[in-house]
């Protein structure tokens, strides 16, 4: 029965246990599994931590809890003038443009290839070092394609007999 603990192993196991070494330390300095040691420790009562558990030191009380708001201190300053209002944006006012817009030929190109919006900001990374996240294209590509893709037109399309687009 090679897959049973001698009884020295299982002694040494509870031992480094009840010392509150944690499981990983115990399979490194045994060389017994930690599940194995886990269960040899629960049979033997000892308690087991899972890792980061218990390891926070409790939460602070308050210094200070006002009941009375006569008592309550007064801001130091509020400021109740936002500003101008805000307007939504009309024709005339110029939108901010896209960081993609540089390279809007590399990604025309990409997407006449058949290349899919990762590819493509993956290849602006690799050979022009484009400084900007995944998603800055992804929403790029979709305002040059047109309208979101619509999962309602691709059920119709699938009840008719037609298979799914790749």
């Amino acid at each position: 029965m090679s897959n049973v603990l001698s009884e020295e192993k299982k002694q040494q196991v509870i031992a480094l246990g009840k010392l509150g070494w944690p499981l990983r330390r115990i399979e490194q300095a045994t060389g017994v599994r930690r599940e194995t040691a886990s269960a040899y420790l629960k049979s033997a009562g000892v308690v087991v931590c899972l890792p980061g558990w218990g390891r926070r030191a409790p939460a602070k009380p308050a210094n200070e809890v006002t009941t009375d708001l006569s008592e309550a201190k007064p801001a130091i300053g509020v400021t109740t003038d936002f500003g101008q209002p805000i307007s939504p944006p009309t024709a005339q006012q110029d939108r901010a443009s896209s960081a993609c817009e540089p390279y809007r030929t590399v990604i025309d190109q990409g997407l006449g290839r058949g290349r899919n919006a990762m590819a493509i900001w993956q290849d602006l990374v690799s050979d022009h070092g484009f400084p900007h996240g995944y998603e800055t294209v992804k929403r790029f590509v979709r305002k040059l394609r047109g309208s979101p893709f619509v999962w309602s037109q691709v059920l119709g399309s699938r009840q008719a007999g037609h298979p799914l687009p790749c």
